[in-house]
């Protein structure tokens, strides 16, 4: 396998994992510059970089080298064990964000958990273009849908499916100081958007 295969092998296992450049270079140890000029061929990374990139992925130096990595069947994990992730400012409004499936490449469903702790900082709605399964595990959370005035009050069990494009936003209950849920939402439009750039 040539470097410029090696290249697109990374920028493909990172945009399988829905990993921005910024977010891999943190992982791994190296600037986002040097991961954007590895993806785009612009220097030769050495094996002990190849290595450090690819744990940072979460597979093994073999799919890094390989032009179509193999894909398993089924991916074993812990909802106790996630991979954090950051996203929509999550930190800022006392949110964390645990990836269960990120070494299962190519995945068309994305289920993480979201954990929860009081923030004096109200995060405003967000929407995105794939259906959502929401399951609160532990706590009271207030469930904010569209533009209704009073939010849903969950706890502990409950569950809510969303479709695509509804804002929505979620918070602690007046009395709750930590809440955990499980959230599956759809990958395939973010799949198809991908192969599409």
């Amino acid at each position: 396998m040539d470097l410029l295969e090696i290249s697109q092998s990374i920028r493909k296992l990172r945009l399988q994992q829905n990993l921005t450049v910024d977010q891999l270079a943190k992982k791994s140890g190296f600037s986002k510059g040097f991961i954007s000029q590895v993806e785009n061929f612009r220097i030769t990374p050495s094996l002990k970089a190849l290595n450090a990139i690819s744990a940072a992925l979460g597979v093994p130096l073999a799919s890094v080298l390989t032009s179509d990595p193999a894909v398993p069947e089924y991916t074993i994990g812990s909802v106790e064990q996630g991979e954090e992730i950051f996203r929509n400012d999550n930190i800022r409004y006392g949110m964390r964000y645990l990836a269960l499936a990120y070494e299962q490449l190519g995945r068309e469903l994305e289920p993480f958990i979201v954990e929860y702790k009081k923030c004096s900082e109200e995060r405003p709605l967000l929407l995105h273009d794939t259906e959502e399964f929401y399951v609160l595990l532990t706590g009271e959370v207030e469930f904010f849908i569209g533009g209704a005035a009073e939010p849903e009050k969950l706890s502990a069990g409950q569950t809510i499916y969303l479709k695509a494009n509804i804002p929505h936003r979620v918070r602690l209950s007046e009395n709750c100081t930590f809440a955990r849920a499980l959230v599956i939402y759809s990958q395939k439009n973010k799949l198809a958007n991908n192969q599409s750039d």
